[in-house]
């Protein structure tokens, strides 16, 4: 049974790998054809909307773009595609893998919803659809013709879910899934209107119609849509990796400043490319959005010891805590790791448990026992440095209390 752990462990690494590696094939065409149309020079005689000479690895490209389509479609024509419905797909892999099979540790917070694991899962899944039907009726309606007010809308919409995630998951699942809320707009927006409407203007094309440039007037608004949701997705893609970020009572407006801070850089750039000047004062403002959310972060937001203690363990975690060895086991933790992992640290240079993660007391350490023993048991990640010299015979009796209890 241990072996599972193990191999389980592999399968989170192998899926965020692949969601990591995808998602840097997707964010790249997507700043690089942003970069490509905003820096087009215009003043060309002849059908193209606009073309460019670029160098690249030793070569020269001359790239021309036509507003609706060529009056020949070519015979080999190149869909930007499988890099959003990839990291999407390999993103909500995730998403079941760390947040769904684990709910009761990663998912679940009781002391702001007591949800059952099917309720938080139809949250977390039904809130993903329900966004993109949102979002799709607002660009849709009439406020599609005014993209200013639409983007407001747009924010006014995240802030909220920000704060309605906060209120039922933990704090690293709340800016989690706000970050899969986002990325699942995104990559609908590819795969319901982008490509639906690219493939329209090719089948006029080959038919013999002119295309209607409504179509690609819509695929612009959203691509633009996607290319401002960028960097924030990224910035709560990484938020779980810091308690900083997830661990306060005001981190649904930590991540909500974030889309502020999205739009300020991609701001600069955008305006950079398209050859507008260089924006500075884009600069400044996010310097002082980030501080006002370094500030937030300083406001506690953990639970209290007396709070941990009252939570019910579920059968799984209270199967752990009655398991031949755990008082041996929670000895050592609590020598060897706790000093940093408290709500309170001791350890020199340590202000916050890292990652969010308690193991002060007996239900700490049951809670997180298969975190101790693939961090401590099995593997030598932790203490970093082994600076608190855990001896391999304690590894073992970590090791060998988890596999009792598996």
């Amino acid at each position: 049974m241990y072996d599972m752990a193990i191999l389980w462990e592999w399968l989170t690494f192998a899926v965020r790998w692949t969601h990591v590696i995808t998602a840097i094939a997707w964010i790249g065409s997507s700043f690089y054809f942003i970069a490509l149309d905003l820096g087009l020079n215009r003043n060309i005689p002849g059908p193209a909307d606009g073309e460019e000479w670029q160098v690249h690895g030793g070569g020269f490209y001359h790239i021309q773009k036509y507003l609706v389509a060529p009056d020949a479609m070519p015979a080999h024509l190149t869909w930007f595609k499988w890099e959003s419905y990839s990291t999407w797909l390999s993103g909500f892999a995730m998403l079941m893998v760390v947040y769904w099979a684990g709910a009761n540790l990663f998912l679940i917070d009781p002391a702001k919803a007591d949800l059952a694991i099917w309720q938080a899962i139809l949250i977390s899944g039904g809130s993903l659809a329900l966004g993109w039907v949102i979002y799709d009726a607002l660009c849709k309606s009439p406020l599609g013709e005014r993209p200013t007010v639409l983007m407001l809308l747009l924010f006014a919409m995240l802030v909220v879910m920000s704060w309605g995630y906060n209120q039922v998951f933990t704090g690293r699942a709340a800016l989690l899934h706000l970050g899969a809320f986002t990325a699942t707009i995104m990559t609908a927006n590819v795969f319901l209107i982008i490509m639906p409407n690219q493939r329209i203007v090719v089948a006029d094309l080959k038919a013999g119609r002119k295309p209607d440039p409504k179509y690609g007037k819509i695929a612009k608004l959203r691509s633009t849509h996607n290319n401002y949701l960028t960097l924030p997705v990224i910035f709560l893609m990484l938020s779980n990796h810091y308690p900083l970020a997830f661990g306060t009572q005001y981190a649904w407006i930590i991540a909500a400043l974030v889309f502020l801070l999205g739009v300020t850089i991609r701001h600069y750039f955008n305006s950079m490319h398209a050859r507008k000047g260089k924006p500075t004062w884009t600069w400044a403002a996010t310097v002082v959005i980030f501080i006002v959310m370094a500030w937030l972060s300083s406001f506690p937001g953990y639970e209290s010891l007396d709070d941990s203690e009252a939570r019910t363990l579920t059968p799984t975690e209270e199967r752990f805590a009655q398991a031949d060895g755990f008082q041996d086991a929670a000895q050592i933790v609590q020598g060897r790791c706790s000093m940093c992992h408290a709500r309170e640290p001791v350890w020199d240079g340590i202000r916050w448990a890292p990652k969010g993660v308690f193991l002060e007391t007996e239900a700490d350490i049951a809670r997180h026992a298969h975190q101790i023993y693939v961090q401590a048991g099995i593997s030598h990640a932790m203490p970093p440095a082994n600076v608190t010299e855990i001896s391999d015979a304690d590894r073992q009796v970590l090791s060998r209390w988890f596999r009792a209890a598996s």
